[in-house]
C-alpha cells in the first residue's frame, strides 16, 4: 500500500521515540539540578528545541562558567542549523513563507535526517510533498521531547540512578548519523569529528567541541572536492 508523504513521515518519525523519551527525561533531570525552576527547563525545550546545545548551555552553567561563554558557546553548538536550513532550500525554499516559518521551528537533527534522506530517494515529490512529509516527522518528535523534559523536570532528583538515561545522548546522534554516511566524504568528515573530539578534550569550556567540527567540515569538503574533480563514472559511494 502506498503511503501519503505525510503518513510516510509519521511512520519514520515514531522509532526515535525510543531515543527522544529518555533524551527529553535525562535534560528535563539535569535541569532541575543545574538550579532552574521548570518553567525555565520547560522554556529551553519549547523555544530551543536543540539537545545539544541545551546539554551544552546547562552543563557549563554547572561548572560557573561566565554566562556570555554559556551563550556563546550553545549558539556555536547550534551553527549546525544554518547548514540544515541551507541544505533544504533547494527542496522546500519555494513553500510559502508561513510553512518555511514552521520548518525553520522545527528544524531538529531528527526531522532533517529524515527529511534530507526522503528528499533524496523520492525525487518525484513536489514541494506540498516534501512539506506534508516533513510534518509528519515532526509530529511525533517535538511532542516526546517537551512531553519527556516534562516528565524527566518534575521528577528531578527521583530517576534513580541505574535508570541510566544518559545512554541516550550519544545513541540519538549515532542513530542520526549512521544511516548518512553515504559517502567517503561523510565518512572522512565523521572520522577527524571524532579523532578531533578527543584530542582536543583538553581544551576548556568545551570549545574542542567546536574546533573538531570545524576540522571535521573543513575534511569532508576538501575530500568533497578532490572526488568531484575525478572522471565521470568514478564510484563516489563507500
Amino acid at each position: 500500500m502506498v503511503r501519503s508523504p505525510f503518513r510516510r513521515g509519521v511512520a519514520e518519525g515514531l522509532p526515535f521515540l525510543v531515543i527522544m523519551v529518555p533524551f527529553g527525561a535525562l535534560f528535563g533531570v539535569l535541569g532541575v539540578e543545574a538550579g532552574l525552576p521548570i518553567a525555565q527547563v520547560m522554556g529551553f525545550s519549547v523555544l530551543v528545541i536543540a539537545g545539544a546545545s541545551q546539554f551544552t548551555a546547562v552543563q557549563l552553567m554547572l561548572d560557573s562558567v561566565p554566562a556570555v561563554i554559556v551563550v556563546l558557546s550553545a549558539l556555536a553548538v547550534n551553527l549546525r542549523m544554518a547548514m540544515y536550513s541551507a541544505a533544504m532550500v533547494p527542496h522546500i525554499g519555494a513553500a510559502p513563507l508561513w510553512q518555511r516559518s514552521l520548518i525553520a521551528y522545527f528544524l531538529v537533527d531528527q526531522t532533517y535526517a529524515l527529511s534530507v534522506s526522503a528528499y533524496e530517494d523520492r525525487v518525484d515529490w513536489g514541494i506540498a510533498d516534501k512539506v506534508a512529509y516533513f510534518a509528519g516527522t515532526a509530529l511525533p518528535v517535538f511532542p516526546a521531547w517537551v512531553g519527556s523534559t516534562f516528565v524527566g523536570a518534575v521528577l528531578g532528583a527521583r530517576v534513580p540512578d541505574e535508570w541510566a538515561l544518559d545512554f541516550a545522548l550519544p545513541l540519538a546522534f549515532l542513530a542520526l548519523v549512521g544511516p548518512l554516511l553515504k559517502t567517503r566524504a561523510h565518512v572522512a568528515a565523521a572520522f577527524v569529528s571524532v579523532v578531533g573530539a578527543l584530542a582536543l578534550v583538553w581544551v576548556p569550556w568545551n570549545l574542542g567541541l567546536i574546533l573538531a567540527a570545524i576540522l571535521a567540515l573543513m575534511t569532508g569538503a576538501e575530500v568533497e572536492r578532490r572526488t568531484a574533480a575525478r572522471p565521470v563514472g568514478t564510484e563516489q559511494r563507500t
